[in-house]
């Protein structure tokens, strides 16, 4: 059995304006944050942990803006019962389990047969390139900052707006499987690296489904976070 929309005003429409504008405005935001703080002189230089928090930061506050602007003005002001932002005992021992099997297990056998079948575009140390890349960026007191921003603050923010806002929205106008299906792509494709393309979007189909079932972010979040630190500790400990 499906969950209730927590949010029934909410349309397709309004969902993906809210979204769209959102991801918009906060990449540009992000952007402007990182000049005013690094301009590299050599165009190749790896991006350092501060750029990369300040864009974080930046980005994600106009996206928590475009929530509270929507709840406040169309739902109820709560982000319990509009977005589904809850926990159950529960969500902890499966969330980890499901964010440890889609790191170790799910996305491996996504790509596995790419990475066989497309040598030289799939190689495993490129479809790792990003996170490590990030990893070694952070160094000393950086290595909080980028465990807070990596494990904390993304997985909240982006099941807040991908499940929480996007999913829930084309579901009450298109149905629950497009929406899963849609919202999976959308996720997928916004991080912007072809490579990551497949294992993500198997990753956001688990996340659109435990979403699907239980109704709020609670198992969504951990479940991300538990993916996010497993893909960190990896790529840390191989560096």
């Amino acid at each position: 059995m499906e969950s209730v929309p927590n949010f029934p005003a909410l349309n397709a429409r309004t969902s993906v304006s809210y979204w769209f504008g959102a991801f918009l405005l906060g990449n540009i935001a992000a952007l402007v944050a990182v000049l005013a703080v690094w301009r590299p002189d050599d165009p190749g230089a790896p991006v350092p942990m501060r750029a990369t928090a300040v864009s974080a930061v930046a980005m994600w506050s106009v996206f928590v803006l475009f929530l509270r602007m929507l709840t406040r003005g169309m739902g109820s002001g709560s982000w319990r019962h509009d977005f589904g932002l809850a926990f159950r005992p529960v969500d902890v021992p499966l969330g980890l389990l499901l964010g440890v099997a889609g790191q170790f297990v799910l996305a491996p056998l996504v790509n596995l047969p790419l990475i066989w079948l497309f040598p030289d575009r799939f190689d495993a140390d490129e479809i790792e390139r990003r996170a490590r890349e990030l990893s070694d960026s952070a160094t000393g007191a950086w290595v909080v900052v980028l465990f807070l921003i990596v494990v904390v603050a993304a997985p909240v923010v982006e099941e807040l707006m991908y499940r929480g806002l996007l999913q829930q929205g084309l579901a009450n106008s298109l149905g629950a499987t497009k929406a899963w299906l849609i919202t999976a792509t959308v996720f997928a494709a916004v991080h912007l690296q072809p490579v990551e393309f497949p294992g993500l979007f198997a990753f956001a189909l688990v996340l659109g489904y435990v979403h699907r079932r239980t109704g709020r972010l609670g198992m969504c979040i951990t479940t991300h976070m538990a993916f996010n630190t497993c893909g960190l500790v990896v790529v840390s400990l191989l560096n």
